[in-house]
């Protein structure tokens, strides 16, 4: 079996493995905290009316046979316990048949998630990990070696997830091309975290430095992840040095890390050697039926392959796009355009009978998106904070987003506990506020001397009101029939 079994990367295949394993448990950990206020029966778009208008074909889902916030838990808790297995390595002891269905459990269940997660689970990282966890499953087990074709699709991966981010970004926003993107990107990225403020204010000659550094790794490197050897390891390490920069720059839930553990997969047992990782041979040859299975399923990749790479080469190019139901073999790509200033909705709500000019309005405080000018902003990836990233393209304009934002506002308003625990302050402490409104302001960072003077990190302007004064009749009166 030499032609199938890739001897030299075992110490790769632990570590994808038991990385995508980590990243599927965090997955489900969201599930388990943010699903059913999100989207659960009671939620804000509430999953059995999407399935009772979006056929199974379409949407694929353990949810369209049955729905119940029950059932959301315990694909939760299973996703994690089966997940934390894998982490401890416990199923790749055995035969290759036994992580092979492990992971296909934890892809099952959280493509059943992502199919019926609407506008919350949206991202371009849930199909990356839909089709990591897929790949992974095929790696095989400790005993034999990993399959050389299942690794070729893994480095297939992250080079679509690294030349994809590249080629957006030089065909979009014009920033990008003439260096100037990092000017305004850390101001007005989703979720900045504690050191963004830092790399904003750094020097703006670097800044065009990193955008050059970053087309050099996302443009040049990518096709060198398919030469075996000390190229492709060097080739890694630079994608895993860009990636840990971003993730010191910014919240991007698990995009980063997971990117780092996929990189990790071409880096051979001679190159971990180096840095005192060793690996330990295989001892056995892979069954037969295995082989059978996963050559079908390399085919399979090869043949989905051509969607994503034919748009690579579009000159209209897809940025996270799944051509298939089951989110396998995907294009990737982020921030082909870079907002030049920061826009934030700020929730209020009073207790006051009347909501006019001299009512006292009391702000609620969300968890990662900025609000309190004061608060340093803190490190949540790779948690997912979905509820905040809505909030941001809500600020954007999008009209979309007052689908979930209106039915948000009313369980403000009905003080409902599992909304209220998305949220980092409840500024009436559990109680019912009479209104509730939502106004826009525009947000920079406070520059050195302004920080000095006030303590501030942020500078905002009132920018007038999103959506005026709502109260409990007013939505009673809306859903009244007439």
């Amino acid at each position: 079996m030499e032609w199938f079994d890739a001897e030299g990367y075992t110490v790769a295949r632990a570590v994808v493995q038991r990385g995508v394993a980590a990243v599927f448990g965090l997955g489900f950990v969201v599930v388990l905290r943010q699903f059913r206020p999100l989207l659960g029966s009671h939620g804000l778009l509430p999953v059995p009316a999407f399935v009772a208008r979006v056929p199974w074909r379409r949407a694929p889902s353990l949810f369209q046979w049955r729905y119940s916030d029950g059932l959301v838990v315990a694909v939760g808790w299973v996703g994690v316990v089966v997940g934390l297995a894998l982490v401890a390595g416990l199923p790749q002891r055995a035969a290759p048949w036994v992580p092979m269905v492990a992971f296909l459990l934890l892809w099952a269940l959280y493509l059943s998630v992502v199919n019926v997660g609407q506008t919350f689970y949206g991202f371009g990282w849930e199909s990356l990990l839909l089709e990591a966890g897929f790949l992974a499953a095929f790696l095989g087990s400790d005993p034999v070696a990993p399959p050389v074709t299942v690794l070729v699709l893994l480095w297939w991966l992250v080079l679509r997830v690294e030349l994809g981010a590249g080629l957006i970004k030089w065909r979009g926003d014009r920033a990008w091309r003439d260096l100037t993107a990092l000017y305004y990107h850390h101001e007005t990225q989703p979720m900045p975290g504690p050191l963004s403020r830092l790399f904003h204010l750094l020097p703006r000659p670097l800044h065009r430095v990193e955008v050059a550094a970053n087309f050099v790794v996302q443009l040049l490197v990518p096709p060198f992840l398919l030469v075996p050897g000390p190229v492709q390891a060097v080739a890694a390490a630079l994608m895993i040095v860009t990636q840990l920069w971003l993730v010191l720059s910014g919240n991007f839930a698990w995009l980063n890390w997971l990117t780092i553990v996929l990189a990790c997969s071409a880096v051979d047992d001679r190159a971990w050697a180096v840095v005192g990782v060793h690996a330990t041979p295989a001892a056995a040859d892979p069954p037969v039926g295995f082989v059978v299975v996963v050559l079908a399923v390399s085919a399979l990749c090869v043949v989905l392959s051509w969607w994503p790479a034919r748009n690579l080469f579009s000159r209209h190019q897809l940025m996270n796009a799944s051509f298939n139901v089951f989110h396998l073999v995907n294009t990737y790509g982020a921030f082909g355009t870079i907002g030049r200033r920061r826009t934030e909705v700020v929730v209020e709500g009073t207790l006051e009978r009347d909501p006019g000019l001299d009512a006292a309005w009391l702000e609620y405080e969300f968890r990662g998106k900025p609000g309190d000018v004061h608060r340093l902003p803190r490190q949540y990836a790779p948690y997912h904070l979905r509820l905040d990233w809505l909030m941001w393209f809500l600020a954007l304009g999008s009209s979309v987003q007052m689908r979930w934002f209106l039915p948000f506002l009313r369980r403000l308003l009905e003080a409902d506990r599992p909304t209220l625990r998305l949220l980092a302050h409840d500024p009436f402490d559990g109680g019912r506020p009479r209104w509730v409104r939502a106004r826009l302001y525009a947000y920079r960072y406070a520059r050195p001397a302004e920080h000095r003077a006030t303590g501030d990190r942020w500078v905002r302007e009132d920018q007038g009101l999103l959506v005026d004064a709502l109260s409990l009749d007013t939505f009673a009166r809306r859903t009244r029939p007439r």
